[in-house]
């Protein structure tokens, strides 16, 4: 996506359009308040927002907007758990294979001229059986069609039993599903005004949400208004409690700081590697600097950091690398001083990968069951020997892809290496080039990230089973173990969250022993509010809850 700097001339006219829209909204609200008085929260996005379209909800800023405009059959709480929001209750049949929702009577999309009377009409059943569809229907080329991908058998699997039951009916048991359908994907849409504005509705987008789209012009400014007609409460108090959310697109993240440092930005996210030791001490902690000043919190974050290694012998460049060998992989995986990286390339933010591949923050994380690796040169030094390479030695030059973002850490990571002997050359290639070459195993040695899409450990497992082999499918490094493929098979039929997660701890310990994979750090969020914020949650999925915010 191409990004543009705003020049600071233009920031009073993007000023001057917001605060017009907005007054005229609360004139016509018959509302004569003074700016001043409405509650506005202000944040910066660094790059334009793809879509408002809830079936294209591909990447963080397009989700953290959309999870503002729409709602789905579920949501998450703070602890991941889906619970209920257009859906007041729902029931799964004995064989895991039907899902009964019982949809609420005081749901209304937000008003829109093409709906009668130009006001918004209640949600019924029917929206869900279009919206879901939508993913599958190749006439809209979803990017969601995996929510629903070997689970279904078409649209005759979503029926509208009535105008408040909407039912789905699985092919096969999948017990992550209710966690699925939390996804931005799976929100509801209304059909008159997506066929109205066809592939206009990524900029019209028309939702339940607590916020109703106002107006967005690309690269600059998006303003989202209260929904006066929400429908969800905390305690006896209607949400939301704040006015508007207006939204710029600052790409330099050094520029947006320093408007939130002025407190024209009430959010900011992601401290950036060329400002990070202004805020954070290399121990995490909020600069002396700026104590005080604003709010800085911490939080897992379900992303876990690694270097893959494709394993899949019956691939050239696997045939003559001495990553075949399992224990050079093993001393690899001891080789790296995680807690040392962490400390001076992050400042802190994220935790040593020292518990397998599933992140800290994942219900049934567990520290104890998981052993993953932690640093000690001497075993790696061992290992490497028993492998027939003592020191290094006659161990051929082997090439570690990266993208540019990630060229400080593969390079700390080179020259824990270097110290075990081992000669690695880094190939720093554009982000998307490398992406395409690791989905068809062209690099047997990559730093790669795997965010979770939903709140289950299987989405992090999935990765190693063999019928997702690429192309098809994000088995990256070319793992196959059927005894594997059964516990994963298995892990379908079990309903029982802890006997499950059992399941998924077993799996997650054959995965350390292959040692194909080296976790490197599970990624923590870190997000700074001003003073008068409150009511910002923090979640593991990282996902941005305005609805409950407060500006005093």
């Amino acid at each position: 996506m191409h990004k543009i700097t705003i020049p600071e001339a233009m920031h009073p006219m993007i000023n001057n359009i917001f605060y017009a829209l907005l007054t005229l909204l609360l004139i016509s609200c018959g509302n004569r308040s003074s700016k001043e008085q409405k509650k506005v929260f202000n944040i910066n996005l660094d790059q334009n927002v793809t879509s408002l379209d809830p079936a294209f909800a591909r990447n963080q800023n397009a989700i953290w907007m959309m999870n503002q405009i729409f709602n789905g059959l579920v949501q998450i709480d703070s602890n991941l758990m889906p619970v209920p929001c257009i859906a007041q209750s729902w029931q799964v049949s004995n064989d895991r294979l039907t899902y009964t929702f019982n949809l609420r009577n005081d749901v209304y999309f937000h008003d829109d001229p093409i709906f009668q009377d130009g006001k918004g009409r209640k949600v019924i059943a029917a929206d869900f059986k279009y919206s879901f569809y939508r993913l599958i229907d190749p006439q809209v080329a979803s990017s969601g069609g995996w929510i629903f991908n070997d689970k279904i058998e078409g649209i005759n699997s979503f029926l509208a039993l009535n105008d408040s039951t909407f039912q789905i009916k699985l092919t096969k048991p999948f017990p992550a599903f209710i966690n699925l359908l939390t996804t931005q994907y799976c929100s509801v849409v209304p059909k008159e005004i997506v066929e109205h504005y066809s592939k206009d509705f990524r900029s019209h987008p028309i939702g339940t949400g607590p916020f109703k789209f106002k107006y967005w012009k690309e690269d600059e400014i998006l303003v989202m208004l209260k929904n006066e007609r929400y429908w969800e409460k905390q305690g006896s108090a209607q949400l939301p409690f704040l006015d508007a959310v207006k939204v710029t697109f600052i790409s330099d993240k050094q520029s947006a700081f320093m408007n939130f440092i002025k407190k024209e930005l009430d959010f900011f996210d992601k401290v950036d590697g060329s400002y990070r030791d202004d805020i954070l001490t290399k121990s995490g902690k909020m600069t002396e600097k700026y104590q005080g000043k604003f709010k800085l919190r911490k939080g897992p974050y379900l992303c876990t950091e690694y270097i893959g290694i494709l394993v899949d012998t019956s691939k050239a460049i696997t045939k003559t690398s001495p990553l075949r060998f399992k224990k050079v992989r093993q001393a690899i995986n001891y080789a790296i001083d995680k807690p040392k990286l962490i400390k001076y390339l992050r400042n802190s933010v994220g935790m040593p990968a020292t518990s397998g591949f599933i992140p800290h923050g994942m219900p049934g994380f567990d520290s104890i069951a998981v052993k993953g690796y932690h640093y000690d040169p001497q075993k790696a030094a061992r290992l490497l020997a028993e492998a027939g390479f003592p020191n290094g030695k006659g161990m051929p030059e082997i090439t570690l892809s990266t993208s540019t973002t990630y060229k400080d850490l593969i390079e700390f990571i080179q020259a824990e290496l270097h110290a075990l002997g081992v000669r690695v050359r880094v190939d720093v290639t554009p982000s998307a080039s490398l992406r395409d070459l690791i989905a068809q195993n062209h690099v047997n040695f990559f730093r790669g990230s795997w965010i979770a899409d939903y709140p289950d450990g299987e989405n992090y497992l999935a990765m190693f089973y063999s019928k997702n082999k690429i192309p098809n499918g994000p088995n990256y490094t070319g793992y196959f173990n059927d005894e594997f493929d059964r516990l994963f098979e298995q892990s379908y039929y079990v309903s029982d969250n802890n006997k499950r997660y059992l399941l998924y701890q077993k799996m997650d310990r054959m995965i350390v022993a292959h040692a194909n994979v080296v976790p490197i750090l599970y990624d923590q969020s870190l997000i700074m509010t001003q003073n008068n914020i409150s009511g910002y949650t923090l979640n593991a999925l990282n996902l941005m809850i305005l609805k409950t915010v407060k500006k005093h």
